[in-house]
């Protein structure tokens, strides 16, 4: 490879890896004065609203008992309560396993439990290795040092877990008191127990029982087998592990509340009107069921009492919601109904969010492609109408956006006033690198339909949100339903879809979303290499296999142009010396030294691009595997070797070493890092093998200015490692492949090349012109490339001059 085409090949590489890891802050957001000071929790402030809203109910119906209405409908009231509908049994062939909180009445957690052909989660978490026990929804024990169980779901470890006196699995109201070893007070607690686990081993748990009125509690010891952790696709931002970031609100996905009660609405701006509270801390009765099929559902109800809706002018108001999770889909179905409990006709609307806290997974050195210029963040708003298309806005977006602008927290996506095209949802939901959530309509409609004003929100306090982590800001959406008068002890009832699950091809097409995958400019590249890809996986059962025979089949198709460039780099070095003869007559002068090089290349036939075909045909074939390694699924959580080891995660960096805790932010840093937390090798063995690669073919240096060439090139080579040290393993493997195979192949390449000179020289020593020797040698004749570089070396003819007698004379002036 000569000089120039390694240049050129460096030069594109570092200036794409640079422009993909500033992408997302080319409009940078407004910086945060005074971080410390602003920042806010998000679960405390969660949890200051709802007190609040606590305290406003209570209030409202002390004040209607005082008045002795003794008629007046009270607001739902109760405790703390968790609720699931799914599995993560296999033989229940559940794919979801989605828990409720009645605290809100809404989704607190959608985990993702589908099998794969031999058993195993087909997908589960990529940012831990550790053993999975369950989730708990644990909070701190009142009566013992120990942390007590709200919610076991069915499948979970814990809920098949074997105590000593054959008791069957941890239940809901058990204190667990100790882990192992490790004694328990807090969530935090059990997380550290489980650190140095993994899938597959047993631990012990210790757990207190209620023995029943007046009975002494028991402690049951119990063995658990641990399994993989199932993905979390939606959970609260408190729940996020080390991908938590400050400022993301703690929130419960898919609330409602009503929107308007007559003439009063929700005022612009806000997300509820405040004489009702946040829907946060309305509290709903549940009840499961099963269905045909294995189906099962939740129905969630609650009443906004009489106090309350008096003041809106209102009478009271009765929501209810069904969930409903059937067998080998991805679809939670949704029905929403608002039911009249006064005496009078009423204007009633209401108000749905979407789902938030979507998975933040590879978040800080993942590069989610999209058509936006500016780039996306981890989570984007995804909508498509009749007017609009398909569009994405941006979590960034948002976030710079009400930085600006602290006071409108939405950003409106249609209106009551829009006109009928922009009102016309197919889908709206929430977008991640692998995985989506979003509302479809019901089975059989082409539209999501009754919604008058759709909008983005932030689920964050803007000022909270450090820099450098802004990819990472939690959003969602609402819904605002068409006002429908609704007569005394009368409803009226909408149904809607929720897709949680991957974004595989044919799985949303199947669901008109297909749009939620987008590949970029290499779109064609990206489809074909990943099909390739796929067909090779089948063969050899491993993709790091896949992406290196793939590497063999690119790069053996090329060795014809391979050769060629040699040849040309052959080609290089015989005209260096004349190069250099011209350089000391051109010394001075840069332009007369850059033309007369050009003409001698011109005058023997020599095309210096030419040795960069290979690389211009390799730059489609690298950026089409970095996006296909971005975009599709089927790659993610696929090992180079152990599901559980070293490089588990090509689609993600190797991540051989975690020293995140040893090294400063400004290195190892989420998203503020120039390397990430984690030592990965296979960067540095690219590197190597660049710089291998140069040493070997690059010729030597003929004057100081060459020197300083090769050593710029050492030195971007090294410095072109930073942007190569978080892209995925899968594409550092095609890279080393590729380098491998280029020694090799120059090595074998150089023994086929002519041993005599390509150009003769004349007396002195000079280059002779290979084009009039390749015509004498030819009886004349020239080839196509020498008849088009005579054509373009040939001048225009000068207009012809009339003689001084024959020019006409000027016409005379006017005085």
């Amino acid at each position: 490879m000569d000089r120039r085409t390694y240049t050129f090949l460096l030069l594109s590489a570092a200036f794409f890896f640079f422009y993909m890891s500033i992408r997302s802050q080319i409009v940078p957001p407004e910086n945060v004065e005074n971080d410390a000071v602003a920042q806010v929790d998000g679960d405390n402030a969660e949890q200051a609203t709802a007190a609040d809203a606590e305290n406003t109910d209570a209030e409202q119906s002390d004040n209607a008992e005082a008045n002795g209405n003794e008629d007046a409908i009270q607001s739902t009231e109760g405790d703390d309560e968790w609720f699931t509908i799914g599995s993560m049994d296999p033989a229940s062939n559940q794919n979801l396993l989605v828990t409720f909180r009645n605290r809100g009445g809404a989704i607190e957690r959608i985990e993702v439990t589908k099998r794969d052909s031999e058993g195993n989660l087909a997908f589960r978490r990529v940012d831990t290795q550790t053993g999975y026990l369950g989730y708990f929804a644990g909070t701190p024990s009142s009566k013992i040092d120990g942390v007590t169980v709200n919610v076991v779901g069915p499948g979970t470890p814990a809920a098949l877990a074997k105590a000593k006196n054959g008791t069957t699995g941890i239940q809901t109201g058990d204190i667990i008191l100790a882990i192992g070893e490790t004694a328990i007070q807090t969530n935090s607690d059990i997380e550290a127990a489980l650190a140095k686990t993994e899938p597959g081993h047993s631990v012990t748990v210790e757990v207190q029982r209620e023995a029943g009125t007046g009975q002494t509690p028991v402690k049951l010891l119990f063995d658990v087998e641990l399994s993989q952790h199932p993905l979390d696709l939606v959970r609260l931002a408190e729940d996020g592990g080390d991908d938590q970031i400050a400022g993301n609100l703690s929130r419960l996905s898919c609330l409602v509340t009503l929107a308007q009660a007559n003439n009063k609405r929700i005022p612009s701006g806000e997300r509820f009107m405040k004489a009702l509270g946040d829907p946060s801390a309305q509290y709903w009765s549940a009840s499961t069921s099963e269905g045909e099929g294995g189906s099962q559902s939740i129905k969630l109800e609650t009443v906004i009492g009489s106090a309350a809706m008096e003041e809106i002018g209102g009478e009271p108001v009765r929501l209810a919601r069904t969930f409903t999770v059937t067998p080998g889909s991805f679809v939670v179905d949704m029905d929403v109904e608002v039911t009249n409990l006064g005496s009078k006709p009423q204007d009633l609307a209401y108000r749905l969010e979407g789902a938030n806290g979507i998975t933040l997974e590879g978040w800080w050195y993942s590069n989610k492609i999209s058509p936006n210029f500016s780039g996306a963040a981890a989570r984007d708003i995804v909508y498509r109408t009749a007017a609009d298309g398909h569009t994405l806005i941006s979590g960034v977006t948002l976030l710079k956006e009400q930085r600006k602008d602290p006071e409108n927290a939405f950003e409106g996506i249609f209106a009551s006033d829009s006109e009928s095209s922009a009102k016309d949802l197919k889908y709206i939901g929430v977008d991640a690198q692998y995985f989506a959530v979003a509302f479809l309509p019901e089975d059989g409609e082409s539209a999501l339909k009754g919604y008058s004003r759709a909008e983005a929100m932030l689920v964050a306090n803007e000022s909270g949100i450090e820099k450098h982590k802004e990819r990472a800001v939690n959003v969602s959406f609402s819904l605002n339903s068409d006002s429908v008068q609704v007569a005394p002890n009368e409803s009226f009832k909408q149904s809607l879809r929720i897709f949680a699950g991957p974004k595989e091809p044919e799985l949303l097409a199947s669901y008109g979303i297909g749009d939620f995958i987008y590949y970029g400019w290499f779109a064609i590249f990206s489809s074909i290499l990943s099909g390739l890809l796929h067909v090779l996986h089948s063969v050899v059962g491993n993709y790091a296999v896949a992406i290196i025979l793939l590497t063999v089949i690119v790069r053996g198709a090329m060795f014809p142009l391979s050769r060629n460039a040699a040849v040309n780099a052959q080609k290089m070095q015989e005209l260096a010396p004349e190069m250099k003869k011209i350089a000391e007559k051109y010394k001075d002068d840069m332009e007369g030294r850059l033309k007369a090089q050009q003409a001698l290349q011109k005058r023997v036939g020599f095309n210096p691009l030419a040795g960069c075909l290979p690389m211009f045909l390799q730059l489609p074939i690298f950026m089409g595997l970095y996006r296909a390694l971005s975009v599709d699924i089927e790659l993610r959580q696929k090992p180079f070797w152990s599901p559980t080891g070293w490089a588990s995660n090509l689609a993600a960096p190797d991540q051989f070493m975690y020293w995140g805790d040893s090294m400063t932010d400004f290195i190892a840093g989420r998203g503020t890092g120039w390397l990430g937390p984690y030592l990965n090798i296979l960067p540095i063995i690219v590197v190597i093998l660049f710089i291998t690669q140069q040493k070997l073919f690059m010729p030597p240096a003929t004057d100081e200015q060459t020197a300083m060439t090769q050593k710029m090139m050492t030195f971007m080579t090294l410095f072109m490692g930073l942007f190569f040290f978080r892209v995925p393993a899968g594409l550092c493997l095609y890279f080393i492949a590729s380098s491998m195979w280029g020694i090799g192949e120059r090595m074998m390449v150089k023994k086929t090349l002519p041993s005599g000179k390509h150009f003769d020289l004349d007396a002195d020593g000079d280059v002779l012109d290979a084009v009039s020797v390749s015509a004498k040698k030819n009886d004349g004749k020239q080839t196509l490339a020498e008849r088009l570089m005579s054509q373009m070396q040939q001048k225009e003819p000068e207009p012809a001059v009339a003689r001084p007698n024959k020019r006409k004379r000027p016409p005379n002036k006017k005085k």
